[in-house]
């Protein structure tokens, strides 16, 4: 699957991300794929595809799910990494696209972020932005990158993980924004949360 890279972010906001995900298509079997979260999001720019990631990992009911970070966190290394190589089209493998969660954990962790959501959006607005247009952006790339690569490691310290979706998730919404404030806490953020998997692995 390729997707755009359109660097023209525009903020739409985290409580219409999460409208989006809950609007994504069930199948059959009462579970929803990655991938149609991802078409029902939109994936016109690399803050929307930080952002889903982020989110599922931090969602409760969905993020604890065993493998879930690790799967969220191959996605990340996907997308980063190709920005970093400067392209400027995503390519996402169907195997990642057509894992799924259950339906109604998915309905119930959504239901449970709406009104967090809705405060974070308020604190929004474009600053700082250096930090996330032009080299920006791609020391975002380059921080969400190493956050992926130690993400299968969070799974076995408890809490980790969610501290990672969230650093992912004020990343994404920081490009989306055009919000540096926010990418500069997420950039202080994954340095606590690596150094305290750091110490509890040592």
């Amino acid at each position: 699957m390729r997707m755009a890279e359109d660097r023209r972010e525009e903020l739409a906001g985290l409580t219409h991300l999460l409208e989006r995900i809950g609007q994504a298509p069930r199948r059959d079997d009462e579970r929803v794929q990655l991938g149609d979260m991802l078409t029902a999001v939109g994936q016109g720019s690399f803050g929307s595809l930080l952002l889903v990631p982020g989110v599922i990992t931090l969602l409760p009911l969905v993020g604890d799910i065993p493998g879930v970070p690790t799967l969220m966190a191959l996605l990340v290394l996907l997308v980063a990494g190709q920005l970093l190589l400067g392209r400027r089209t995503f390519w996402l493998p169907q195997w990642l696209l057509k894992r799924s969660v259950s339906r109604a954990k998915l309905d119930k962790a959504v239901a449970w972020m709406r009104k967090p959501a809705r405060a974070i959006d308020r604190l929004l607005k474009p600053r700082l932005t250096w930090l996330t247009q032009r080299a920006g952006t791609y020391l975002v790339a380059l921080f969400c990158f190493l956050i992926a690569l130690a993400m299968p490691l969070m799974e076995v310290v408890p809490f980790s993980a969610n501290g990672a979706g969230l650093a992912l998730m004020m990343f994404g919404l920081s490009l989306m924004a055009n919000d540096g404030l926010w990418a500069l806490l997420a950039l202080i953020l994954t340095g606590g949360t690596v150094g305290a998997v750091i110490v509890a692995l040592l």
